[in-house]
């Protein structure tokens, strides 16, 4: 696929950051050390579907001045200013597990799971209010236009530590918030609903459900859906798992698990059209030029590439390694080359893909996928590997049985495969690619990951770390580089700041109180 090499990131409908954390959707905890997530069996190969950032948790936000990280144990939200690094605390609902800002920077948005309600901040003078909801949701996300924050339940996000359901239970409830008038509209789509995505005007929202594609126009009152089938199947009908928009909002891709074509359905007139593309179609997405839409066929190993301004014409199909089963794709923000993988089988194998040339390599790691990422740059890869190993896994590595990530030059392919102590449960990369960040479960320190040289650097914090991040640049043409933080444990609040340009760190303690520095 002979793209050109855009400057600009992928089309994001519900925003980005550059910091992770690892263990679950909203919260760091070993979900599962193996691919198996307890989804239902794909029809091809046995294993169950692609969980493409299963482990991605709760990202803190960020505005140009201030991020905003959650802290669930203590129910409130702590405002780092990136300039002077005052630390303030407000109090929200129950157990915060997931925060937005708006694209204006005016605004901060964080679900609260544990009392099913939304509170809305202003970003400068932390007033709030707070908007209830309908219960036992466990996903948010924003309008592109930050007018709107929909939350729904999706059952491949839920986590052990999940507030058990109370009352009356509904599997088919979406909320809608809109964040100007405070107004709240809750209401019933389809059976388990899976991803929401707004058109880029942020007018209508796509609701993927099991068996339907829930198009709510965000201009009309009552505020219902209006539900398109994907299928005709009744008995068994393939599941719905994901759904893309494309850029100027005519209509969007939807893919099914298990079935053997993608449904393009016209956001205008809502007809739906069945294009084949192969044996179980289980990752989707755009490149970043938004030029092309990338299926991946894991039962026929393939790759389909379908020209976003003509969807219906033939796509141009490429060959995957035959001999192993690859079923998601992740393109660099560049756009000059994809990493092609799985998380659904012990594999321990991914594929590089050229993007210029279209050359598809395999290559080996030394234990299976758990979670990648690809630094802003496009220069490095990120793997985080599962615990358990790959069937024909040497018991006599010193990987065997063992926590591990590996760091990937893509220039070169270099490896810098490093045997971890604990669970990695959060990661964070800096904005130009230079270095990364993670923080293990228990393991008081934050290691530094070096994308030129390839070697880790530790430091040590003062108590358990629960979330990662990386301040954002304010100044690109200053040649320094924005302090990384660690969120930790303790009843008053901890925070700890590095700064790779002199290697200190500097923490604050007790700032729900009173701010005070440790040196």
């Amino acid at each position: 696929m002979r793209v050109p090499l855009p400057l600009v990131l992928v089309f994001a409908l519900a925003g980005c950051s550059a910091d992770y954390s690892l263990g679950g959707d909203d919260g760091p905890y070993d979900q599962s050390d193996t691919a198996d997530n307890g989804a239902s069996e794909d029809p091809d190969d046995g294993a169950p579907p692609e969980q493409e950032n299963a482990f991605l948790a709760m990202r803190p936000a960020q505005t140009d001045v201030f991020v905003f990280v959650a802290n669930p144990s203590r129910n409130t939200v702590t405002r780092v200013n990136v300039n002077t690094l005052e630390v303030r605390t407000t109090e929200v609902g129950l157990d915060p597990h997931g925060i937005v800002t708006t694209p204006d920077n005016t605004t901060c948005v964080v679900f609260n799971r544990g009392d099913d309600s939304v509170s809305i901040i202003d970003a400068d003078t932390l007033e709030q209010r707070v908007v209830p909801v309908r219960d036992d949701f466990n996903k948010l996300v924003m309008s592109p236009n930050g007018r709107w924050v929909a939350l729904f339940h999706d059952v491949a996000a839920e986590r052990p530590d999940d507030p058990p359901p109370s009352g009356v239970q509904s599997y088919n409830e979406v909320s809608f918030v809109d964040l100007v008038t405070g107004e709240h509209f809750g209401m019933a789509v389809d059976y388990q609903p899976r991803e929401i995505q707004f058109t880029p005007n942020g007018l209508l929202a796509a609701v993927v459900t099991k068996t339907s594609l829930g198009i709510v126009d965000l201009n009309a009152r009552p505020l219902l859906p209006h539900l398109v089938p994907l299928t005709d199947v009744l008995v068994d009908p393939p599941s719905a798992e994901e759904v893309v928009v494309v850029p100027d909002g005519s209509y969007a891709f939807v893919r099914q698990f298990g079935a053997q074509d993608i449904v393009v359905v016209d956001l205008a007139t809502e007809v739906t059209t069945h294009v084949p593309v192969g044996e179980n179609p289980t990752d989707i997405d755009l490149t970043p030029d938004n030029t092309h839409a990338v299926v991946v066929s894991r039962g026929s190993h393939e790759l389909h590439l379908f020209d976003v301004a003509a969807p219906f014409d033939p796509p141009q199909i490429l060959g995957l390694p035959p001999d192993v089963s690859l079923g998601s794709v992740l393109i660099d923000p560049t756009g000059r080359q994809a990493i092609v993988y799985t998380t659904a089988s012990l594999t321990d194998r991914y594929a590089t893909w050229d993007l210029t040339t279209d050359a598809i390599t395999l290559r080996q790691l030394v234990k299976p996928i758990r979670e990648i990422s690809i630094t802003p740059d496009g220069n490095s890869l990120l793997v985080f590997h599962t615990k358990s190993d790959a069937e024909s896994a040497d018991p006599a590595s010193p990987f065997h049985n063992s926590w591990a990530m590996t760091l990937i030059s893509l220039d070169d392919q270099r490896q810098n495969p490093l045997r971890l102590p604990a669970e990695p449960i959060g990661f964070a990369n800096s904005a130009d690619g230079a270095y990364g960040y993670f923080i293990m479960a228990g393991v008081h320190q934050l290691t530094r990951l070096d994308y030129l040289t390839l070697l880790p650097e530790e430091f040590p914090v003062k108590s358990d770390p629960v979330y990662v991040g990386v301040l954002p640049d304010l100044d690109l043409t200053d040649g320094d580089q924005p302090k990384a933080w660690v969120s930790q444990e303790h009843p008053l609040g901890r925070m700890s700041f590095y700064d790779a340009d002199d290697n200190s760190l500097e923490t604050i303690t007790g700032f729900e109180l009173n701010s005070a520095i440790e040196e």
